[in-house]
């Protein structure tokens, strides 16, 4: 199962209607430079894009997909400035309103910040936002999106709003005590499905873990917490943006259980296969993209964890209980069992991989 097919999407309409200002309001920028936050690649991007343009996408899988359409993928530096930034601004506020006051803060005196959003996405308040910290603001509806853009003048983005949106992005501690921060998956609570999953690892866990999907790394935290014979664990996660959180909570977890084990936190995309063999895998899959259901994203997940697991290796996941992954796991271990149905979840353990 190759990767590009698991994440391939319909055409983005967000994507799209970004580019319709340029048909009769605006013109790109002369020296041929313009940054893009949270990309996404599509025809309309190769038919616009030149070689200045730089596009920042914090997802391994859509990073990915940028690069092999020839496209500029990484950071700005931190005072690079350009005379147009792009944004597809997510869905969570807090998220959103951070990237705002990114785009700002690499915008050129002069310049333009130009976002699209679906108008099931909270267009409307991303607009509100956007006028708020930058001043006027001008838009066009399509493709059920709402394109909107600012080109302020000195004195028209509010500094001291732009200060506090800034932090919206800093890893936050939320009241379960973990480090996280807006967007992530479940990031201001303790996803359910995960606490059933970490309320039956079993206790014998040894030697090398990996989780897969692994978030803000709550999982980690309690392979930590409970299994005491558990000599390294790895994190493996394809949004960049839960790597710092990840590691705080696994030195903080490490500290309070006093325990000296080998960890690490891995930007990846866990459906291209892993690097390292493993006696025991954990692992909530995710099978969603956006809004849209994506069950094959689950089992490539555990395809990926069979071919890394020894031959006597373990896994253990937890799924919505209506997921029908027992098929796949039963072709890829000789022993699947279901060890607990909860609240709409199932945990599941297989063991023994199939040559």
């Amino acid at each position: 199962m190759k990767p590009a097919a698991i994440f391939a999407a319909a055409p983005d309409s967000a994507l799209a209607a970004l580019f319709v200002p340029f048909e009769w309001e605006l013109s790109l920028p002369r020296d041929g430079r313009a940054l893009f936050l949270r990309a996404r690649a599509g025809v309309r991007l190769r038919e616009m894009a030149q070689a200045g343009w730089l596009c920042e996408q914090g997802f391994m899988p859509f990073a990915d997909e940028l690069g092999r359409n020839g496209l500029h993928v990484g950071e700005p530096a931190a005072d690079e400035k350009f005379s147009l930034v792009m944004v597809l601004p997510p869905r969570q506020r807090d998220e959103a309103r951070a990237l705002f006051a990114r785009a700002l803060t690499h915008l050129a005196t002069g310049g333009t910040v130009l976002a699209s959003m679906p108008n099931t996405d909270g267009a409307k308040s991303g607009e509100a936002d956007m006028a708020k910290l930058a001043g006027a603001v001008q838009h066009v509806s399509k493709y059920k999106c709402r394109t909107f853009w600012s080109t302020p003048k000195d004195g028209d983005v509010d500094a001291s709003l732009l200060a506090e949106w800034l932090a919206l992005d800093a890893p936050r501690e939320i009241p379960d005590g973990y480090i996280s921060r807006p967007g992530l998956f479940a990031w201001d609570h303790v996803d359910r499905a995960s606490a059933l999953l970490a309320e039956h690892l079993p206790h014998d866990l040894h030697g090398r873990v990996a989780d897969l999907g692994a978030g803000y790394g709550y999982l980690a935290t309690q392979l930590i917490a409970r299994c005491p014979n558990i000599d390294a664990i790895d994190l493996y996660e394809a949004e960049a943006r839960a790597l710092e959180p990840a590691r705080i909570n696994l030195a903080n977890a490490k500290q309070r259980h006093t325990r000296e084990l080998e960890t690490s936190v891995h930007w990846h995309d866990v459906t291209r296969g892993l690097p390292q063999r493993y006696d025991s895998i954990v692992s909530n899959p995710p099978f969603h993209q956006g809004r849209a259901d994506l069950p094959e994203l689950g089992r490539a997940f555990l395809i990926s964890a069979a071919d890394a697991l020894l031959p006597q290796g373990k896994l253990l996941i937890v799924a919505n209980r209506h997921l029908p992954y027992e098929a796949t796991l039963s072709s890829l271990f000789r022993d699947v069992r279901t060890l607990v149905v909860q609240d709409g979840f199932k945990v599941i353990e297989a063991n023994g991989v199939r040559a």
